[in-house]
């Protein structure tokens, strides 16, 4: 059946208005609709955003923060890192390197930079390996979390997932509650990873915990396919940090590996006491 001119004008009309409705009901208008496509950057994904959040504290010295860079430079440019990387969706990551120590004391040594291949990895060790190194004092895990985090949401990529991976030979003494901060960090969806250093053994400096692996998992670590590496000697920090990094860059946290938990948790100890030293 034919409609009339001015039934078709009201029909337009009523579409139109309808249209709208929809947009409305949605919380979608047409502006917000065109700046999402606008806004969306394919060249920016990347399969992970990780954070190599390293602890300079007074209770590393100089010849542990030499092994730990040098640990970092050679597993960044390991084949095993590369082929890890390639064998994600988009065969690319976004890494930024940031040291940490006491409340304030967060330094972002190399910043946010992709990483896709031999080449550009390269460019980010040197940059890692050319830096002085610093020294701070106090332990504050809680801040380094909460700077992590800041440093993500600022950053110029959009991974699929997000990783804080955090180093450290002490437990937080400053700056709140390390649970507190864990939990914020979880919420928004990242995930905490840790690779406790106890290269001290059972020394028995103001500074030291024993059993800080269980610290980290107890009152660190967190969030989908968690876990942690400790290192119990400067011998063996290069390979815990290639094995932790092609472990993040392939996702193959316990949640792949059919494990359930986190970490494997010492059997019968009692939980650690996260606040103890704040």
């Amino acid at each position: 059946m034919r409609l009339k001119k001015q039934e078709r004008k009201l029909t337009a009309v009523a579409i139109n208005l309808l249209m709208i409705a929809l947009l409305s009901s949605a919380g979608l208008p047409d502006t917000a609709l065109a700046a999402d496509r606008v806004a969306y950057d394919p060249a920016a994904e990347v399969d992970v955003e990780l954070v190599l959040a390293v602890d300079i504290s007074q209770s590393m010295d100089e010849q542990e923060q030499k092994v730990q860079r040098r640990g970092y430079v050679a597993a960044i440019t390991s084949s095993e890192v590369i082929d890890a990387i390639k064998m994600g969706p988009t065969g690319r990551i976004a890494v930024t390197y940031v040291e940490w120590g006491g409340m304030g004391e967060q330094h972002v040594v190399v910043d946010w930079q992709m990483i896709d291949g031999p080449e550009t990895a390269a460019l980010f060790a040197s940059k890692i390996a050319e830096s002085p190194l610093r020294q701070v004092q106090r332990t504050s895990i809680a801040s380094a979390l909460a700077f992590s985090v800041t440093h993500i949401e600022n950053g110029p990529f959009t991974g699929l997932r997000r990783v804080i991976d955090m180093s450290g030979d002490g437990p937080n003494n400053q700056g709140g509650q390390v649970t507190a901060a864990r939990d914020q960090v979880i919420a928004q969806g990242i995930t905490i990873n840790g690779l406790p250093l106890m290269l001290k053994g059972s020394g028995n400096g103001w500074y030291h915990m024993p059993n800080l692996d269980h610290y980290y998992e107890d009152c660190v670590i967190g969030g989908p396919g968690s876990f942690m590496v400790p290192v119990y000697s400067t011998e063996e920090f290069g390979m815990a940090i290639k094995t932790k990094l092609v472990m993040e860059i392939a996702d193959l946290g316990p949640r792949n590996s059919g494990d359930a938990s986190r970490v494997l948790p010492a059997a019968g100890r009692k939980p650690i006491s996260c606040n103890i030293f704040n």
